[in-house]
């Protein structure tokens, strides 16, 4: 008999790279919500990819950076805790973006580990195959990496061969969630997200990171064999309510529309969603606050 290999890899980088892409691609539902803004990923996401010989438990981090306010002192603290006790590292980079200072902060933290990093070369379908050899050299010359594999998780370019050689550094091991668990997050988080990320596409620029998400309810009501969702979007300013709900409700609505499908999915249940919108000035630099909406300090 074969033996059964099972470990958790940490998934580290800049902002906006596709590490909740690369997640959802492997995981093969959405878990992990994905947005072109930067900060999108505030907890940790565990995501769980079982097959008949291995079990890979992914933990997808914020993207380390400076904080600027409570709530990004807690994401740089939840990256690099997600660092201790993991078998292996994937550091994640953009292809499209040059080797920088930011780049350097994230290796500058990982020197002296002795944990096996790999360093992934993402996005690699917007780039022309001679740069990869180029990008490579560069990152050659800072970090004595384990692998450098380049991959496209929109695409799904090559990722098959890195779960493969991913698999290789995993200790041999038991399997720790069912096989058919895709993530330790309960619904409720999840479903916050899906509503949240929904809202960040949608109002851009004009309602940036100080957008939380509060599940008020979720209830199944057998009669109409559906599940009823109740979700408060909190967001910052008064000025930023008009925009989350838009003329006539017109934005809030298509907030809810979007949301519900993927909430649907979710769940494999019709979902009536009802949402409202609350200002909380501030909410991002208290304490209590970030309790509520989900960040909490204890569990890292």
């Amino acid at each position: 008999m074969s033996e059964f290999k099972s470990g958790f890899i940490s998934i580290i980088g800049r902002p906006n790279v596709g590490k909740s892409t690369f997640l959802n691609r492997v995981i093969g539902q959405k878990i992990a919500i994905m947005s072109d803004k930067p900060q999108t990923t505030r907890n940790k996401v565990q995501g769980v990819l079982t097959q008949d010989d291995a079990q890979m438990i992914f933990i997808d981090t914020p993207g380390i950076h400076k904080p600027k306010h409570k709530l990004g002192e807690f994401m740089s603290k939840v990256s690099k805790n997600a660092l201790r006790e993991v078998d292996a590292i994937m550091l994640m980079v953009n292809a499209q973006q040059k080797l920088g200072t930011g780049d350097r902060y994230v290796i500058d933290m990982l020197k002296g580990t002795k944990t096996p990093v790999f360093l992934i070369i993402n996005k690699i379908d917007a780039i022309h195959p001679d740069e990869v050899l180029k990008i490579v050299d560069q990152y050659k010359d800072e970090f004595d990496f384990a692998e450098i594999i380049p991959i496209s998780a929109l695409q799904g370019n090559n990722v098959d061969n890195l779960l493969t050689t991913l698999k290789k550094y995993l200790p041999e091991g038991p399997q720790y969630y069912p096989a058919d668990q895709v993530t330790d997050h309960p619904e409720r988080f999840i479903i916050a997200e899906l509503i949240r990320e929904k809202a960040l596409h949608l109002t851009r620029d004009e309602v940036p990171h100080s957008i939380a998400v509060e599940i008020e309810k979720i209830r199944r009501e057998e009669d109409k064999d559906r599940v009823h969702v109740m979700a408060t979007i909190i967001i910052e300013r008064e000025s930023q309510k008009g925009i989350i709900i838009g003329k006539r409700g017109a934005m809030l609505k298509e907030i809810g529309t979007r949301a519900r499908k993927d909430i649907e999915n979710l769940l494999g249940s019709k979902v009536y969603l009802e949402l409202w919108v609350k200002v909380q000035k501030d909410w991002r630099d208290r304490s209590s606050q970030l309790r509520d909406y989900g960040y909490r300090d204890d569990e890292y």
